[in-house]
């Protein structure tokens, strides 16, 4: 294979036309002869200081709920688009009179906490920092503001592990860092923690450290179910790459971690413990999501949505397995860990508000090209408002302003299209592998550890009567100012 034989880093203003727009703000494009490195100020520090930046933006919108709306009602939490689950759990879920996730029942519909173990772990500690004294009010504010700091982190976490992911290419975690969806989402929910969890193992796998990988990926599905879904695209790699010990490790390393935080709870407190998983089983069909669209134009309740959603995932990733046996070129791992994370979304029977934030470091690493990003955001704002504008006019009662049924479809369609579309570029990406933006300069993949550079022993269908070799050939490898166009 031919490896790149330059270290210095890909810089986005020389390379991507956007990026070059916007610089000059900052006094235009990186010139060809300027002097790289020698100063504190690195890409990374850059990028987590514009990510806290970015959170403190975030926190600020949510001020108006803060100070009130969260407190007065529903209808104008959804006015002012701040609303955050965060605040109202604490009391709903007993944190407020010290309960123990799990172990304690509580009162009303909902017995148990709703949340996987380590998210549990997460909200409880949260509590514990909480003062204990004041008004009811103040103790909630006091308790998203802890949460809001310990997200934060998290938010950090993710954008310096997504910049340190690709190693010439530090600057695509200004993607994460600038998102606009994921400063609008970051503290609706505790899907962060997770988050963070998950871009740890990616970093870990692009260092070829396959059990440090295996162990974070069990912690972060030990918060959120979704992080599970990458060990299929290290699968179906391993296969085409015939890496199974590196395979094997990572799984073992995923199912060990996962064990050890769940088994306690699941042996101390099991129907506490089970209700994360029942209550994911029994949900009906709600907001966001295309089935929501279906039930409410026809009229039908889907209550076999379920089985209809796990079909058309299964589906789908049949559809990702066939991919990435049957490329020109063996894919990338973020770009496999991208499609089969939207897929999981676009056909759940919820797709809530937050969910964007599962994608973004995942869209960042698969395909990093502002402009695509952009579209793709832009969709999920529009949904972010939506949703929020919507709940506002079924609220707040007869006469209330809001967005009409008609035109939340249109929301939900807007972001279902735009997540759509940056998965038919990532897709495009894989058959046509010279259009791939990471692989221009000659990588092959820089995000995959042990599969970056290796040569194919399986593979089916036109991948088969080419060479085995993970090396692009010579048409593939593109420099930049050739005439490819995105």
């Amino acid at each position: 294979m031919t490896k790149v034989h330059e270290d210095r880093p890909v810089l986005p203003t020389q390379q991507d036309e956007v990026a070059a727009a916007g610089s000059v703000l900052f006094g235009g494009p990186l010139g060809r002869r300027a002097l790289l490195g020698g100063h504190w100020l690195t890409p990374v520090r850059v990028i987590a200081l514009v990510t806290i930046g970015m959170f403190a933006l975030g926190m600020v919108q949510k001020v108006p709920c803060y100070d009130w709306a969260w407190f007065r009602g529903a209808t104008a939490q959804y006015t002012h688009a701040c609303y955050s689950d965060i605040p109202h759990l604490y009391v709903a879920r007993g944190f407020s009179d010290g309960l123990t996730p799990y172990f304690d029942r509580l009162a009303g519909d909902m017995q148990y906490l709703e949340y996987p173990v380590l998210t549990g772990l997460f909200m409880e500690v949260a509590s514990w920092l909480t003062p204990g004294s004041g008004s009811m009010q103040h103790r909630e504010q006091i308790y998203w503001m802890v949460n809001a700091g310990m997200l934060m982190a998290c938010a950090v976490v993710i954008a310096v592990c997504v910049a340190r992911t690709h190693r010439r290419r530090p600057w695509d975690g200004l993607l994460v860092a600038l998102a606009p969806a994921f400063m609008l989402t970051a503290t609706i929910n505790w899907d962060l923690l997770a988050l963070a969890l998950t871009a740890a193992a990616m970093l870990m796998w692009s260092r070829s450290r396959a059990l440090a990988a295996g162990v974070l990926i069990g912690l972060a599905t030990a918060a959120k179910l979704y992080p599970v879904l990458l060990l299929g695209p290290l699968f179906l790699l391993c296969w085409r790459t015939g890496k199974w010990r590196e395979f094997g490790r990572t799984a073992l390393g995923a199912a060990t971690a996962w064990l050890l935080v769940n088994v306690p709870v699941m042996m101390l407190a099991p129907e506490g413990w089970k209700k994360f998983y029942t209550f994911s089983q029994e949900r009906p069909v709600d907001f966001g999501s295309l089935w929501l669209i279906i039930s409410q134009r026809t009229g039908n309740p889907l209550e076999d949505v379920n089985t209809y959603a796990t079909l058309l995932m299964l589906g789908l990733c049949g559809a990702i397995g066939l991919l990435t046996l049957t490329a020109p070129r063996r894919p990338r791992f973020a770009q496999l860990a991208f499609l089969v994370v939207a897929a999981f979304i676009l056909t759940n029977k919820v797709y809530s508000p937050q969910y964007v934030l599962w994608l973004v470091p995942l869209a960042a690493l698969a395909r990093p090209r502002w402009r695509d990003f952009l579209v793709w955001q832009a969709g999920e704002v529009l949904y972010f408002l939506g949703i929020w504008f919507y709940l506002a006019g079924t609220t707040g009662g007869e006469g209330a302003k809001g967005l009409p049924l008609e035109g939340y479809h249109l929301a939900i369609a807007a972001h279902l299209l735009a997540t759509l579309y940056l998965c038919a570029v990532v897709v495009r990406d894989i058959l046509l592998p010279e259009r791939d933006v990471v692989r221009r300069d000659g990588s092959d993949d820089p995000s995959g550890g042990v599969l970056d550079g290796a040569p194919d022993v399986f593979v089916l269908g036109h991948a088969a009567r080419a060479p085995h070799d993970a090396a692009p050939s010579e048409g593939q490898r593109v420099d930049w100012g050739a005439s490819v166009r995105d």
